[in-house]
């Protein structure tokens, strides 16, 4: 894992939701409301955020309110929406009153949007160079944005981008560079994004506006990469990561990790959006999930790992993984390891380190808390059992009586012909000779 690439700093947010950085590590204007410790001005990077869109109409108050609240729930740190009618901008009036965290103005075609939005109180606005060119108009926005403190994002996607004539002599000259480097014909669309952003970076510049951050999507995971990787040795603003339109959640997964964590690993990005055609809800927890694996955001919550399909498992552990994850996702808070191991092959190792794991066999699972062995019950009663085990962990280490990812005890794998093999009644019959570790734990015998 590389150091986060440094940058300038943005702010967005209020006193009431509170302020977000994104970026940091390089001198920065600073919100004229926040405060030094919510915003330090020369500090280094921000975690990295997690954004999602809103799916429904701006304009229907209620019903986005609503949306917002269960992506801030969920773990969102900052909610964009659509702004493509007055109405949605006379919504926002009403919207932001009633939601926890900053709200970014997704503007389009019509630069009065984001004078509306700055007016209710936005606290960013989003702006597209491929639909928003003339200059007084983005300039009208830029002033708005600086006398009230808000920052902008330059968003670039690859589907709305136009070629302007004035740069055609610089985007050949790009495109022939790009292509050199082997990129072929995706060459002339990175010259066309890379004159876009100098072009309408240069407008800001020129009003001493500096408070922006740079997006540059496609579908196309390798040259997500690619791009980002070449607009970050070019600029010193933070990135807003993301793969657009990366399709259904099934797909769209892959497509979006794919370039998303070779970015992050190298120390770049400072901002994301996963993007699906699906609940959004759904871009903040994977979002969030990805940043948690790669060490990039303290867990919040229960870090569920489980065993792969194999033809060793003798419960239904699909239904009893899923089972788990619900439970846990509602009623634990701190980032305990908690293992579901479908037989007692590889899931002592694989388990090692977990606070609270389980052993499924034979219709049966034993259960240890931090390499501890505390129960050996039936496959029926595991769910049950296994929460109430992590709420109880949970309570002794809110109490400071245990500590996360300290191991008590070593595990001691259970016999995998024993009491939760499938070998016992072949054991009993004389059939086979019995193998393995001895345990002074019989079949349902709990300490």
């Amino acid at each position: 894992m590389q150091s986060r690439r440094p940058t300038r700093q943005v702010v967005l947010g209020d006193e009431r939701v509170g302020f977000v950085r994104i970026g940091g590590g390089k001198p920065t204007s600073r919100h004229p409301d926040a405060t030094l410790e919510s915003a330090p001005e020369h500090g280094g990077p921000a975690p990295v955020s997690v954004q999602t869109m809103t799916a429904g109409y701006t304009h229907d108050v209620d019903a986005c309110v609503a949306e917002i609240n269960r992506m801030a729930a969920a773990g969102a740190d900052i909610v964009r929406v659509a702004v493509p009618e007055r109405k949605d901008t006379e919504a926002l009036k009403h919207i932001l009153p009633q939601v926890s965290v900053p709200i970014v103005a997704d503007v389009h075609f019509h630069f009065k949007r984001a004078l509306e939005a700055v007016e209710a109180g936005v606290h960013k606005i989003r702006l597209n160079p491929g639909n928003i060119t003339e200059r007084e108009q983005v300039n009208e926005v830029i002033d708005a944005c600086k006398a009230v403190g808000i920052p902008i994002r330059v968003g670039v996607n690859e589907g709305s981008i136009i070629e302007r004539k004035d740069k055609q002599r610089r985007m050949v000259e790009l495109g022939k560079f790009f292509a050199d480097r082997g990129m072929g014909k995706r060459g002339h669309l990175m010259s066309i994004i890379i004159a876009k952003l100098e072009e309408y970076l240069d407008i800001f510049y020129e009003r001493d506006f500096h408070d922006v951050t740079i997006s540059a999507k496609s579908m196309d995971a390798a040259f997500v990469t690619t791009v980002y990787r070449e607009i970050s040795d070019r600029f010193d603003h933070p990135l807003h990561l993301g793969v657009t339109h990366a399709g259904p959640k099934e797909t769209g997964t892959i497509r979006s990790i794919a370039a998303l964590s070779g970015l992050l690993t190298q120390g770049i990005g400072d901002t994301l959006r996963i993007s699906y055609a699906n609940d959004p809800v759904y871009e903040v927890e994977d979002g969030l999930e990805l940043l948690y694996s790669l060490g990039l955001r303290e867990r919040k919550g229960a870090d569920l790992i489980a065993c792969p399909t194999c033809g060793r498992i003798q419960v239904d552990l699909f239904t009893l993984v899923q089972d788990v994850r619900q439970k846990l996702r509602s009623e634990v808070r701190v980032p305990m390891k908690v293992a579901v191991m479908g037989c007692v092959v590889n899931g002592p190792g694989e388990a090692e380190g977990a606070d609270v794991a389980v052993f499924a066999g034979n219709k049966r699972g034993i259960i240890y808390v931090q390499g501890e062995r505390v129960a050996n019950i039936p496959e029926d009663e595991i769910l049950d059992r296994l929460l109430k085990e992590c709420l109880t962990f949970q309570e002794r280490v809110e109490k400071g009586e245990a500590k996360l990812g300290e191991k008590v005890v070593d595990i001691v794998p259970p016999d995998p012909i024993g009491e939760l093999g499938s070998g016992v009644e072949k054991i009993a019959a004389g059939d086979v000779e019995r193998i393995g570790r001895p345990t002074n734990l019989t079949v349902g015998e709990t300490r």
